[in-house]
């Protein structure tokens, strides 16, 4: 069990807390707020505790100088002072005597944003490749340290491992919903347990699927990757996404898993990979040689509904085909769908394209969790160990 916000002492001390604001933006204007939004409960406790909180996060990656201007957190603190009703200082630096002396001036139950944290990889990647003395620094700001940023949690930062290896640190309410709702998903789920992978490419998600394949009671298999375990059962798949060299790989997972695997029993062909493109249902036995597949079909969606009938634990990472033209959307839709309607069951969305399809099609409600970290919960998924997690103090 790792410490929480709500297990130490916060009023009067400096909070320092690491959220994850990298929100799209264009031309200065924030496109999507809902990463601020996630980040609001932690950040409202630690004030309403009379914590002093020094809000930090990274936005985008920052290459050159020119980066600056378009990758400034300035927006972010004026959203920030609108949702929480209260001025949000925001301090254009790093580091430095203006930072040090606006965090000194702070009063319990006030807030201050400093600069994007990737700002520091300008001069020799010392934020990504956690810099021990940046690190050390950005700690001797605070008191004690909150993660809330689970999308950077696979990853080694001075933000987020630099800090934590100086100072007592605690997970907030973001970064333990993660760790309860998928750490708990893959170690201790409740049962029929059935995961969907979908995406482009076996190779993403190899060792996820070894590691819920140990877990799961049943493993559906959509989206580009199940062409090459159709193609390993020897059937035709005409120009549809293919990894040649997983090939081998994804005939010994059947083999292994039995009727544990799910793959699609139909698949919409189409002439050409295009919203407009002439397209058919047909049989994953009766594949044009000159046509690609990019969905899967009605008879596919009936087969994956009767797999999640029942199920008490479900998790869905990655859609069912090219979901972004509507021609080729039914599948992912209908997958959405069925998880949906589940009733007494935990059902999460391991971040990336899945969740982007669920919010976009209205149904982000009606799952348990959705993740905020499209690479951490893939690796969370794998079984792997994740720095960002790893540095919080156990209680």
């Amino acid at each position: 069990m790792k410490k929480t916000v709500e297990d130490v002492e916060l009023k009067g001390r400096k909070v320092l807390l690491r959220a994850d604001l990298n929100v799209p933006m264009s031309d200065g204007e924030i496109t999507n707020d809902n990463r601020i939004v996630q980040a609001l409960p932690t950040i409202q406790y630690v004030l309403d505790q009379g914590g002093r909180a020094i809000l930090f996060s990274h936005l985008g990656k920052v290459k050159a100088e020119e980066d600056k201007k378009e990758l400034t957190l300035q927006p972010v603190a004026e959203s920030l002072t609108e949702k929480l009703g209260q001025q949000v200082v925001f301090v254009p630096h790093t580091r430095g005597e203006e930072l040090e002396q606006a965090i000194d001036s702070l009063k319990d139950g006030e807030i201050l944003l400093f600069e994007n944290t990737r700002f520091e990889d300008l001069d020799g990647k010392k934020e990504s490749g956690n810099d021990p003395e940046l690190g050390k620094y950005w700690a001797s700001l605070g008191d004690v340290f909150v993660n809330d940023a689970f999308g950077t949690a696979h990853r080694s930062h001075a933000s987020n491992v630099g800090i934590g290896s100086n100072i007592e640190t605690v997970s907030g309410y973001l970064m333990q919903k993660e760790i309860d709702f998928i750490g708990g998903a893959i170690d201790s789920p409740e049962r029929p347990f059935v995961a969907i992978l979908g995406g482009a490419k076996v190779s993403d998600k190899i060792g996820v699927i070894e590691n819920v394949l140990s877990k799961a009671d049943k493993v559906i298999i959509g989206g580009g990757m199940a062409y090459t375990f159709l193609k390993s059962q020897g059937k035709e798949i005409g120009k549809s996404l293919l990894e040649e060299d997983k090939v081998e790989l994804a005939g010994s997972l059947l083999e292994k898993a039995g009727d544990k695997i799910v793959l699609p029993v139909d698949v919409v062909a189409a002439d050409d990979f295009a919203e407009d493109a002439a397209h058919e249902t047909v049989s994953v036995d009766e594949i044009p040689a000159d046509k690609e597949c990019l969905d899967i079909g009605e008879g596919s969606i009936k087969a994956f509904e009767e797999v999640l009938d029942g199920a008490k634990t479900v998790v869905w990472n990655g859609p069912m085909g090219v979901f972004e033209m509507e021609a080729f959307a039914k599948g992912t839709i209908g997958v959405c769908k069925a998880i949906a309607a589940l009733d007494d069951a935990t059902t999460i969305i391991g971040g990336g394209d899945s969740a982007a399809a669920a919010m976009d099609l209205g149904y982000a409600d009606d799952f348990s969790h959705i993740s905020t970290g499209g690479g951490a919960s893939l690796e969370y998924l794998e079984g792997k160990e994740l720095p960002g997690l790893t540095v919080i103090d156990d209680k």
